[in-house]
């Protein structure tokens, strides 16, 4: 009976235990619980592969391919290295390339609300290969939105203040 009653404590200790780590897990957004909810930087290098992957087979997508280099190596080195920083890890973006500007950085770009659109399925596409937690997956495209839906008013604002300089 006694080792019945320790056995039972020890259950009860360990769902304890349990618990108390799901309470104590921060929300994504803080700290760095959203980096590690990608699995850390290898998780988010698997996450960008996948990502060019797809868009480089997707003839959706061709428009958004033929924006990058030929070769995406720098692309993915870019986008995952920024990720880790964007998500609370270790600015491994800044350490190789120093400080961006997101919007700004592809203001030289003509990206539309379709190019955005694609960007954005291409991602959802990704996302759903990763074994993240299926809360962390719609948090990240809710995120990934805001700074989409910034770069193409960049872009758009851009294009007229063009537009508002050349001659008639």
């Amino acid at each position: 009976a006694l080792g019945l009653v320790i056995s039972r404590l020890g259950m009860n200790e360990q769902g304890s235990q349990q618990n108390r780590k799901k309470q104590q897990k921060r929300p994504y957004g803080q700290a760095d619980a959203s980096f590690q909810a990608a699995g850390g930087q290898a998780g988010l290098q698997a996450l960008v592969e996948a990502f060019y992957d797809l868009m480089a087979s997707e003839p959706r997508c061709e428009r958004l391919v033929k924006m990058h280099p030929p070769d995406l190596a720098v692309s993915i080195d870019k986008l995952a290295r920024f990720l880790c920083g964007w998500l609370g890890g270790p600015r491994r973006y800044n350490e190789k390339y120093g400080t961006i500007r997101l919007p700004f950085a592809h203001a030289h770009l003509s990206i539309t609300d379709q190019d955005k659109e694609d960007w954005l399925w291409c991602m959802e596409k990704a996302l759903a290969e990763q074994p993240f937690e299926r809360d962390f997956k719609a948090y990240l495209m809710v995120q990934f939105r805001k700074p989409a839906e910034r770069i193409v008013q960049v872009c758009r604002s851009n294009l007229a203040s063009t537009d508002d300089r050349t001659p008639t």
